[in-house]
């Protein structure tokens, strides 16, 4: 080989950033095709795939917003303050309850036994009432002695 064949080769300069690919020129056949089958570049396509994304999250924040909100308005907070147990057929529960303003609302309360089996069991509906809380003791009749009353759960209706 002679001196003037040999090709000296430098490297590729550095470039920032990403690298981009050199891409074959493209024929108008294959062109023809992209078009055809949907591969062709479309920037309405991208911004349309990123606002339907945005209308999606926006919408799905907004529904939850919707029934955390929906939820924690309809709450009735209850605080136990004693229990009595009267005697094998009967337990008192004392608790505090306090509703939405003006909203009907139920209770179930049961009576427990020492392994903690429901050995009575009772719903109250209750009236609405201006105060914001209010005290309460119902007396829950049983088929075995209980060693203890609780309010299950309270809804409004």
């Amino acid at each position: 080989m002679a001196e003037s064949e040999c090709a000296v080769t430098e490297p590729a300069p550095a470039v920032r950033g990403r690298a981009r690919r050199a891409f074959p020129p493209r024929t108008q056949l294959q062109e023809k095709l992209d078009d055809r089958y949907g591969r062709t570049w479309r920037p309405w396509r991208r911004r349309l795939f990123w606002a339907s994304v945005a209308v999606f999250s926006a919408a799905a924040i907004a529904f939850l917003s919707w029934i955390t909100l929906r939820n924690s308005l309809d709450d009735i907070s209850i605080a136990e303050t004693g229990y009595l147990v009267v005697d094998e057929r009967a337990v008192t529960v004392s608790f505090q309850a306090t509703p939405p303003a003006g909203a009907r609302f139920a209770c179930a309360i049961q009576a427990l036994d020492e392994d903690f089996g429901v050995v009575g069991w009772r719903v109250i509906e209750y009236a609405p009432f201006n105060e914001t809380t209010r005290s309460f003791t119902e007396r829950i009749p049983t088929l075995a002695l209980a060693t203890t009353g609780t309010v299950k759960e309270c809804w409004t209706i």
